[in-house]
């Protein structure tokens, strides 16, 4: 089954198109240090975004707000539903959040073991699971690996099963934290197609500039807590200034 013809499994927008609304959002750590000061920001359906920002600048506390691992004041919206203790459950499977150590995600024996989990673990009956488990493996491509032991696979193998343990819940928003981090050449090329083929709504936080320039439509620039910049991603890469006030470079 092609890529192109898995859209209706992984995309679930019903809300005019805002498949993540985040409003004035701020975070502080017990230690006081304020990782989000004010964030705003949308994401309609079909948007990959490129999230970017130095080292510090809140990117990483931000991704964990969008499924409630952390939760600070402001209000998140994830298709329509408002995150809140209570929506907890339903919002942790719209929102598909990938680590940048695919080990934290993989524990389980076997590959398809690990893209059940999800499934299994929302009551669904086996047929069901099986088919998610499919279609996942299929849009990462890596069907031909589902009896494999995880542990035994490269680090762009794990990155992808990794992406399909998220995508058999049937997210909404598929939320990467540094995917091509630590990947060779083909790996990461592999990764990248992989990315672009993907139909459904994405947020990427990446330091890898030029990922950026070649996946991402639009890109937001994160420091000190807050959102410097939205915009179209050829706009923001060609004003040196701002990548210099940022911590980035022009890939």
């Amino acid at each position: 089954m092609p890529v192109t013809h898995i859209k209706n499994q992984f995309t679930q927008p019903d809300n005019n198109g805002d498949v993540l609304v985040v409003r004035d959002l701020h975070f502080s750590y017990p230690d006081g240090h304020t990782a989000l000061n004010g964030v705003s920001l949308n994401l309609h359906e079909g948007d990959k975004v490129a999230l970017v920002g130095p080292n510090g600048a809140g990117k990483s506390t931000l991704m964990l707000h969008l499924n409630g691992i952390l939760m600070g004041q402001g209000d998140v919206d994830i298709a329509g539903m408002r995150l809140t203790r209570e929506n907890l459950p339903a919002i942790r499977s719209m929102v598909g959040l990938v680590f940048q150590n695919p080990d934290d995600q993989l524990f389980s024996p076997t590959v398809f073991e690990d893209v059940a989990f999800g499934p299994l673990h929302m009551g669904l009956p086996e047929a069901e699971v099986r088919t998610r488990v499919d279609a996942a493996l299929e849009a990462v491509r890596m069907s031909a690996y589902r009896d494999r032991l995880s542990h035994h696979l490269s680090v762009g193998e794990k990155k992808r099963i990794a992406i399909a343990t998220v995508l058999s819940m049937n997210p909404s928003l598929l939320v990467l934290d540094e995917p091509s981090a630590g990947l060779d050449p083909r790996a990461r090329r592999t990764l990248i197609n992989l990315l672009r083929d993907l139909p459904i709504t994405m947020l990427v936080s990446t330091h890898d500039m030029a990922l950026v320039r070649e996946l991402f439509p639009r890109t937001v620039v994160v420091d000190e807590g807050r959102v410097v910049a939205d915009g179209a991603t050829a706009e923001i890469l060609e004003n040196e200034a701002l990548l210099t006030a940022h911590g980035l470079e022009k890939p």
